[in-house]
């Protein structure tokens, strides 16, 4: 339940509406780039990005159109894991009686399905190729567009919000002799090479931020307890089950 809270969104009868907040993207030791973005439950709906350019020491500013939001699917299906894991254990009559251990057994082992899966989508950001990155929706979100040679990309990686910018080079003809593209990582090194549109890009510079998300850390957490609360009434139901079934007479 608790972890639940932490992303519930409001309901249309409730009138509030789901508070924003705002964060502060950067790394310490370095102004290269900086972001503030305004995070409303699972939705990005306002970013602004300064990124200097380490050639010229060029700045570029980027925001999100006032019409775009951007929604960020692990936590919409950290959301709905929990719901689920919740819906399992109401799902049933206030006065309903277990018959066995091994239903109970069944029970935990589907709520800790979900409630693994839930921290999985937190834990674990989607590997994605650049040419996916560069095709993604998140390229047109931005006023002034982004430059042909800028790309970036928002995850969550456990309790933090992370923004990645890409800088890229044009590949000229007779360098492209040892292309080799890049597979999918969460986050792609300088050199890594791809091909879009027809033509053949490099990777000169990467710069990540982030910032922690305190409630995502506090669902974090709640998954670890609650994970744990299933697993001691497991371990309690098995040791009733050998007992019982070890009754010498």
């Amino acid at each position: 339940q608790e972890a639940s809270h932490r992303f519930a969104l409001p309901t249309s009868g409730s009138g509030g509406a789901v508070k924003q907040e705002n964060f502060i993207l950067s790394t310490s030791g370095t102004d290269q780039v900086k972001g503030v973005m305004t995070l409303q439950g699972d939705a990005l709906c306002q970013a602004d990005v300064n990124l200097k350019m380490p050639r010229n020491n060029q700045l570029l500013h980027f925001a999100f159109r006032e019409d775009k939001q951007w929604k960020l699917q692990q936590i919409q299906d950290a959301r709905n894991h929990v719901n689920q894991a919740i819906y399992l254990l109401m799902n049933r009559d206030a006065n309903y009686q277990f018959k066995t251990g091994l239903e109970v057994l069944k029970l935990m082992d589907a709520v800790m399905l979900q409630l693994s899966r839930a921290r999985n989508r937190l834990t674990t950001p989607a590997t994605l190729t650049l040419p996916e990155i560069a095709s993604s929706g998140l390229t047109k979100m931005f006023t002034p567009v982004l430059p042909p040679d800028i790309l970036v990309n928002f995850y969550i990686n456990l309790n933090k919000l992370c923004l990645t910018v890409y800088q890229l080079h044009v590949m000229q003809p007779s360098t492209t002799k040892n292309f080799k593209p890049a597979g999918g990582s969460v986050l792609h090194n300088p050199g890594a090479m791809f091909e879009f549109g027809s033509q053949r890009y490099e990777v000169s510079h990467v710069h990540k931020v982030e910032c922690v998300v305190p409630w995502l850390n506090d669902a974090l957490v709640f998954f670890t307890v609650s994970l744990q609360l299933c697993q001691q009434l497991k371990d309690k139901i098995s040791v009733f089950s050998s007992y019982w079934n070890y009754r010498p007479y």
